[in-house]
């Protein structure tokens, strides 16, 4: 399967997924992983698409996950893990999209990213289809 971030466009001239296939691919993300305690899904400019709880919360925080892992290296980074005596939170970009989910202690973290990545593949290629 190609990946589709060779060839996607700037996050700023990306169309965005209608904000009903986010809050349903959130449904989805939360019916797939019981120890998820909570999430959102952005666009790539940061606007939050679909989100458990408060939405300027959610972005403020994401901004900020990302832009202290981003000043870690000379690159941006694809996906984020941190985990703590509380719980873990995972964030992961793709496609112009971004998934953050915080979950209790211990969730299977390759089966978290699993979904986390197919719901932002589903969103981009939803995206792309309405084009």
């Amino acid at each position: 399967m190609p990946d589709a971030a060779a060839s996607e466009p700037p996050a700023g001239d990306a169309p965005k997924p209608p904000a009903g296939d986010a809050a349903a691919a959130l449904a989805w993300l939360g019916e797939m992983s019981p120890d998820l305690r909570a999430a959102a899904i952005l666009d790539g400019d940061g606007e939050v698409l679909a989100a458990d709880g408060d939405p300027e919360r959610w972005r403020e925080d994401a901004a900020g996950l990302f832009r202290v892992a981003d000043a870690a290296g000379a690159e941006p980074v694809e996906g984020v893990h941190v985990a703590t005596e509380q719980g873990e939170v995972f964030a992961l970009r793709h496609a112009g999209l971004a998934a953050v989910a915080v979950t209790e202690r211990f969730a299977l973290a390759s089966l978290l990213l699993f979904d986390l990545r197919a719901t932002l593949r589903d969103l981009a290629r939803a995206r792309e289809a309405a084009a």
